[in-house]
């Protein structure tokens, strides 16, 4: 399928043509504002589809909006009735079209043109009126406020903030992308006016706290709920803005006889990852946790594990190593050791439950005894 993206240097643009030359299915035509009208018509000729993106949203001249959005779109429907064919549509319109401004008058003729090209000839047309995009690749100071956060506070510049309990309506990019994608594959068509799903809502304020909080979190180690929902969609938006001197970063190293300690991620309310190293004959732990689990992955080396439950006496012990990935346990009230059996250093992964408290470590020295 050969299809026509207008507007494909945008932010939403750049973003959509990507997924489509992922797949091996659809060729990519683009219209840019280098093009002309006549590139228009012999492009519109060609394809099976349109994402008509392109528009006008900062112009120079206020008589832009008129061009750049309501004009471009009427030449579009011309060109679609003059290939002779009813070529489907997607109009990235804006939520301000209903808004009596330059801006907004010039979306809604725009949405004009395009219903009367389905009322009188037929042309499936879906209409976006789309809130606030954001995602990789969204200009800072130009697409929406997340992109000049993120800008900003990934480079240390302070982030201006005139009313923190100003509400935001937010769709993430690769949810707008799939939407588009899904209707160009024979999705259902919505309403009047398409909607992008999920739609978050977040003030000003929370906002820029959040964006904060990601930035900390490189020196206190807490990582954020970035999993899921609005939280992994900034998350990834924020990254997006790193320089590639950004792209790593330090983090607390322990060493002593033993081996080195190098604490990793420490989440809120599912423990930390850390990895430790020892050295070969070294024995660590001798130790046992009354609430504190941990779990425990040789990635090189050998590994004898030892437990004793700290009232039976009943003993247990175990090899592992890194040839062979295994997850071991630590349980409440079994004290438990490790030696590096091998002739190499060896590292080991560890995750515990929760994060370690110097106040409150739930950690009690107890040697673990052979029972010869």
């Amino acid at each position: 399928m050969k299809v026509l993206v207008t507007g494909a240097n945008g932010f939403i643009g750049k973003n959509l043509v990507v997924h489509l030359n992922e797949r091996d299915d659809v060729e990519v035509l683009t219209f840019t504002r280098d093009d002309t009208l006549s590139d228009l018509l012999k492009l519109v000729s060609e394809v099976e589809f349109i994402f008509h993106l392109a528009g006008v949203n900062r112009p120079t001249n206020v008589h832009e909006f008129d061009t750049g959005n309501a004009d471009l779109t009427r030449a579009l429907c011309e060109a679609v009735v003059g290939s002779g064919r009813q070529i489907p549509l997607i109009y990235s319109s804006s939520s301000q079209a209903d808004i009596n401004n330059a801006y907004g008058n010039s979306k809604l003729a725009a949405e004009e043109a395009l219903i009367r090209l389905q009322r009188e000839y037929g042309a499936r047309v879906h209409i976006f009126r789309l809130p606030n995009v954001f995602g990789k690749w969204a200009k800072p100071y130009y697409n929406s406020v997340v992109a000049t956060f993120c800008n900003n506070i990934t480079k240390k510049i302070p982030v201006e903030v005139n009313d923190k309990r100003a509400n935001l309506r937010l769709v993430y990019i690769d949810d707008v992308v799939d939407h588009f994608i899904g209707l160009m594959d024979g999705g259902e068509s919505q309403d009047e006016f398409e909607m992008v799903e999920p739609e978050y809502s977040i003030s000003v304020g929370d906002l820029a706290e959040q964006l904060y909080a990601f930035r900390n979190s490189r020196d206190s180690l807490f990582t954020e709920k970035v999993g899921v929902g609005l939280v992994r969609a900034l998350y990834s938006t924020y990254v997006s803005y790193f320089s590639p001197d950004q792209f790593s970063y330090e983090v607390p190293k322990y060493h002593d006889q033993r081996g080195e300690f190098v604490e990793m991620l420490k989440t809120n309310d599912s423990g930390q990852f850390s990895f430790f190293t020892a050295y070969p004959g070294i024995t660590r732990g001798g130790h046992y946790h009354h609430s504190k689990t941990e779990k425990f992955l040789v990635i090189r080396g050998k590994a004898n594990f030892r437990f004793c439950h700290i009232l039976t006496g009943e003993s247990y012990e175990l090899a592992t190593h890194g040839d062979s990935p295994r997850i071991v346990e630590t349980v409440p009230g079994w004290s438990h050791d490790i030696t590096n059996v091998g002739d190499v250093e060896m590292i080991v992964m560890l995750w515990a439950n929760e994060v370690f408290d110097r106040d409150q470590p739930d950690t009690y020295v107890k040697i673990v005894v052979d029972e010869a």
